[in-house]
């Protein structure tokens, strides 16, 4: 949390009431109230929370951290507070401050290599919230009735989304764990590069795809050579950033046969933004930004013919909660190495987000995209 220098003048009780007053105004409008009696009601434990209750997302995330407040259900409060757009009702200062410093960032700055951080050192945290499979990404809920089901749909989504066939010759941009690479080669018989820029997801997926047609690169997307009928990315375009949105997509489209086909999966937000979410960058992927519909459009304009737009969002709100429930059952293996702090984070991360993906407020996106057009058109697949 913020620290108030000596010289600061210090929060006064008529201050914080004031704080707390103001705040609950605000949250009447999404049918909240601090110490009420339902799940998704915060509890104050500290009064020292409304000292930042307006100071942005940073410091109510680590006030969250710290044990200032609690929530039952924090996904249900976040959706809530979205879903009545709360957020545009709240003057925060930071967020100029935040947006120039995204307009000074160098343009070549690799975004989605610093995401590494969050990966390496943590392998045992992401089997713990994952399913078997390690898939790090949007599962498909369709017909599923549990996390491992679901995410099996979803790679099984994506290969028919690309139409692999035995021989091809497939590009995973942002392999992650080797979930896609293992499936798409074991399951269709294609030979499959996979990039990623974490070691330990590196080593991980080597392992695990032992014995089948599969190069994992630990290498940056930009330096990726060669041809490929196919391109599956999903999760990278968030991290690139906004100012290497084309460059990403230049990327792709060089090493794209002319009649292959590319599969974007991505989380997506309703509005065009140039910064990350202060808390977010500080604690899980540094300079992370969802890109807007808005966004992509420029950056993929006389580049790629888009096919198919799949919103998935909903789904992604399932995928969440269940990634929560797997690692709230195992914390009792991890707290002995990880302190309590973290798991607040991590409860913070999971449920918050899922409250945002609830509210149609975030998204997640899959889009199929060629470099001219299919003749007679993309039969779209569901």
């Amino acid at each position: 949390m913020e620290r108030f220098e000596p010289s600061a003048p210090r929060p006064t009780a008529h201050d914080r009431r004031a704080s707390r007053a103001r705040l609950q105004a605000l949250l009447t409008h999404a049918d909240v109230v601090i110490d009420g009696d339902r799940p998704w009601d915060p509890r104050v434990n500290d009064e020292r929370v409304f000292d930042v209750a307006f100071a942005g997302s940073l410091a109510i995330g680590e006030a969250y951290m710290d044990g200032l407040w609690e929530c039952d259900r924090l996904d249900e409060l976040v959706c809530r507070f979205r879903h009545a757009s709360l957020d545009q009702r709240f003057h925060i200062g930071a967020d100029g401050w935040r947006a120039l410093k995204a307009r000074m960032r160098s343009p070549q700055r690799p975004s989605w290599v610093d995401a590494s951080r969050v990966h390496d050192g943590a392998l045992e945290v992401f089997e713990a919230t994952l399913d078997p499979r390690m898939a790090h990404s949007c599962a498909y809920w369709q017909s599923a009735t549990t996390l491992a089901a679901a995410q099996e749909a979803k790679l099984e989504l994506a290969c028919r989304k690309l139409g692999l066939l035995p021989g091809m010759r497939v590009l995973d941009l942002g392999c992650g764990w080797g979930s896609f690479v293992h499936h798409a080669a074991e399951r269709y018989g294609v030979d499959v590069v996979g990039i990623t820029a974490s070691r330990e997801q590196l080593a991980y997926a080597q392992g695990r795809c032992q014995g089948l047609p599969v190069e994992i690169r630990l290498q940056e997307y930009g330096e990726v050579t060669g041809s490929f009928d196919r391109v599956f990315s999903a999760g990278v375009l968030a991290q690139v950033g906004p100012r290497d949105h084309r460059r990403y997509f230049e990327a792709v489209h060089r090493v794209l046969h002319g009649e292959g086909l590319f599969l974007l999966d991505t989380a997506g937000g309703n509005r065009s933004r140039s910064s990350a979410d202060a808390w977010t960058d500080k604690y899980i992927v540094p300079g992370m930004v969802m890109p807007s519909a808005g966004q992509i459009g420029g950056a993929v304009e006389k580049l790629f013919v888009i096919e198919d737009w799949h919103n998935l969002g909903p789904d992604h709100d399932k995928t969440l909660v269940a990634w929560w429930q797997n690692f709230e059952r195992s914390w009792p293996q991890l707290r002995d190495r990880y302190d309590e702090r973290f798991y607040r984070m991590w409860r913070f991360f999971l449920l918050a987000s899922a409250g945002n993906f609830r509210a149609r407020a975030s998204h997640v996106w899959q889009l199929v995209l060629s470099k001219h057009g299919l003749v007679g058109g993309y039969p779209a697949v569901r």
